[in-house]
């Protein structure tokens, strides 16, 4: 009991009350005073204090959000048109709300339990959380705004996802162990601890009913390939990257329609104070989150907001492998907000190719609203611009996105990666809600445009579709065994039946001569068949052989023979006179078109070359597109147009995108072939399974660090 005493004063001394350089900023009066504090903390060689920071944040936020009112003709303006009003924060206040938060974290975790070991322990991880997990009320909205800091947990018992994983590891910075961090994904939050971080535990909840998993590993097939958790790729945060998560969850909306606009400048400044100490190198959403806010206001001899987003995307693909999503869209957002639409949809098509990577879970509800919103009101809204311009202005609509292959390219790849995302999952994605806009924007794209993208299958799909190949073969060999088999044994039952009739057996005579008739049936049946298959297989190889001959031996230097030079001299004659069906008139008319070229125009058209350049003509492809016979000689009046566009290719990987790659490419679309292809349930698998208990059940919810969807 000593001991314990002893261990928890030295902890008291250590933690409990404000350095003088810490108390020296209070009052803090404006955001410059906040700023202040944060450097202090960021560059101070301790450790920041989170309970601190987190309590000092939490405040303001109340302060210029939640309970600021506003006239009903500030809440339909803008946040430009809300009057400044920065609160007076009073050290009194912050000193209360953390000497009650480090006195209920330490009168309820006994640290003599878990001492013998420098690093927290899960047990200690696990303890915590239930602290911080039962002193919650549970009649309150879970996802609501401003509730990621310890201000809304000490003075309401109100915390969302990201607050109680926040408040987990603040308390057990309290306790004394350094080695305890956040893990972050771009909608969840967990713990890592132990020597350099080697074990992860679950603290907090993402839906509802998941309180059995706190203190859990994160691991095996709950992370793997899960959009949730990043495939083993969140962003391991230290001190500075808890501080920087911190900031990054601050929410400056006041209402639906008005934000705080000296707090969006605090959020600004403190990103851009952790900007420039290199706290935000590695992690893109934080970065994103500076990017949106300097697009709102722009801070002079700064990066600009692209800069901003392809520096996100650097550190996605840098640090992460290219897991993460939301820095491909929030670039997408800016090009669509400023009328980049070709740049859009390559932001777009990127982060479809980054959610191929991952299968679709029930636990994905945010980054699946976030491709909906893309898919069926910014892309159709897109397509509605792009449209309406080419009416108002038609000698600039041949250069607009909806004439450009690579845009159309963009659309299929945007859409391929969602395929991709449904395949090997337990729920399926696209239904009639996303097929009806995509048949609507791809009908906006004309034929023209869309012939001119070369669409290619990967090498893994093309592989696949060879192994279906292969296994037809194999279960037509299959076939042939078998039917082998059934010729065996109906030998062996005509051997029985021989049998029978010699009286080896006790059988009646008529009954085996029933058996015998039935058998001789079945043999003749057979037989019938067989000597049908032969035929068809002897015709089937006699015609192969003479269409090989015809092409092995045709010579374009002889003249063709005499039949086929009158054949076609012919063909433009009318055999029937149709006054004599009329009633009147010889019964066969005379030639209306012959002509003695006719078989020199014979021999150019079956010779591969004309005036001695290479005949357009002679491709099953051309004669299918051509309109008329005389494109085949002449071409496409719009050939010289078709010459001079853009090509390009796109390669899918998806089997229903796969499945679309003739469809896509048809003049007239087959509008319910598309939708019938993209809906299909066959790409799915579904596993029906038991509840296990340690199984998180997921529904709907939302995290307040990551950003909110804008306009």
């Amino acid at each position: 009991m000593t001991q314990r005493r002893g261990r928890s004063a030295h902890h008291s001394i250590k933690m409990a009350g404000f350095r003088d350089d810490q108390k020296c900023t209070f009052p803090l009066q404006s955001i410059q005073d906040v700023v202040k504090l944060f450097r202090i903390e960021l560059e101070r060689g301790d450790e920041p204090n989170l309970a601190l920071l987190s309590i000092v944040v939490g405040s303001v936020e109340n302060l210029l959000t939640c309970n600021r009112y506003l006239s009903p003709r500030n809440e339909t303006e803008s946040e430009q048109n809300v009057k400044p009003n920065f609160p007076i924060l009073e050290l009194s206040t912050v000193e209360a709300l953390y000497c009650k938060f480090e006195s209920q974290i330490k009168g309820c975790v006994d640290v003599t339990q878990y001492r013998g070991n420098s690093y927290a322990s899960r047990e200690l991880v696990k303890k915590t959380s239930d602290i911080i997990w039962s002193s919650l009320t549970r009649s309150y909205c879970k996802d609501r705004a401003h509730l990621q800091t310890l201000y809304s947990y000490l003075t309401g018992n109100k915390l969302d996802c990201f607050g109680v994983a926040f408040a987990v590891v603040a308390a057990c910075q309290i306790l004394g162990y350094s080695d305890v961090h956040l893990a972050l994904s771009e909608d969840h939050a967990w713990v890592i601890f132990g020597k350099d971080g080697e074990e992860t535990a679950e603290v907090t909840w993402h839906g509802k009913g998941n309180e059995d998993k706190r203190g859990q590993p994160v691991c095996g097939p709950t992370a793997q390939k899960s959009w949730l958790y990043l495939n083993g790729h969140p962003v391991k945060c230290n001190r500075h990257t808890e501080v920087a998560a911190l900031v990054s969850g601050i929410n400056p909306s006041i209402s639906a329609t008005a934000d705080s606009k000296e707090l969006a400048t605090l959020q600004q400044k403190l990103l851009w104070l952790l900007y420039d100490q290199g706290d935000l190198k590695n992690y893109p959403m934080a970065i994103g989150n500076l990017g949106d806010l300097e697009e709102i206001n722009p801070t002079p001899g700064r990066s600009s907001p692209i800069d901003l987003f392809h520096q996100a995307i650097f550190a996605a693909q840098t640090h992460y492998a290219n897991h993460h999503v939301y820095p491909y869209t929030y670039l997408g957002g800016f090009f669509y907000r400023n009328g980049q639409y070709k740049d859009a949809l390559e932001a777009w098509a990127n982060a479809a190719d980054v959610i191929r990577k991952y299968n679709y879970g029930r636990e994905d509800e945010e980054i699946y609203k976030e491709f909906l919103e893309i898919a069926n009101d910014l892309i159709p809204h897109l397509v509605k611009v792009v449209s309406n311009q080419a009416i108002e202005a038609p000698e600039k609509a041949e250069s607009n996105c909806l004439h450009d292959p690579q845009c159309f390219a963009h659309l299929l790849r945007f859409y391929d990666g969602l395929c991709a995302w449904e395949e090997e999952s337990s729920t399926p994605v696209l239904h009639i809600g996303w097929a009806r806009p995509l048949v609507a924007t791809i009908s906006k794209f004309p034929a023209k445009t869309r012939s001119h993208v070369d669409i290619k299958i990967s090498e893994e799909k093309e592989e696949k579709v060879d192994d279906e190949k292969n296994g037809s073969v194999n279960r037509r060999h299959s076939h042939g065994r078998r039917d082998s088999l059934q010729k065996n044994d109906v030998k062996n039952e005509e051997d029985i039946v021989k049998t029978k009739v010699n009286g080896s057996t006790n059988v009646s005579d008529k009954k085996a001569g029933k058996m015998k008739k039935k058998l001789l049936k079945k043999i003749s049946a057979d037989a019938e068949a067989e000597s049908v298959h032969q035929a068809k297989t002897q015709g089937d190889g006699q015609d192969t052989e003479f269409l090989h001959s015809l092409v092995t031996n045709y010579d374009p230097s002889e003249a063709p023979h005499p039949n086929i030079a009158a054949l076609a001299a012919a063909c433009s004659d009318n055999i029937l006179n149709p006054d004599y069906l009329l009633g009147s008139g010889e019964p066969f008319s005379s030639r209306s078109s012959s002509s003695p070229s006719s078989s020199g125009d014979c021999r150019d058209l079956l010779s591969s070359q004309s005036n001695g350049a290479p005949f357009p003509g002679l491709t099953v492809e051309a004669m299918l597109k051509a309109d008329s016979p005389a494109l085949l000689t002449h071409g496409d009046g719009n050939d010289e147009l078709g010459s001079t566009a853009e090509h390009t290719s796109v390669t899918l990987s998806s089997q229903k995108m796969t499945g679309l790659k003739e469809l896509l490419l048809t003049e007239k679309l087959n509008t319910s072939a598309i939708q019938l292809q993209l809906t299909a349930q066959s790409q799915v698998q579904i596993v029906k399974r038991g509840r296990h208990s340690s199984e998180f059940d997921f529904v709907t919810t939302g995290r307040t660090t990551k950003r909110s969807r804008r306009e």
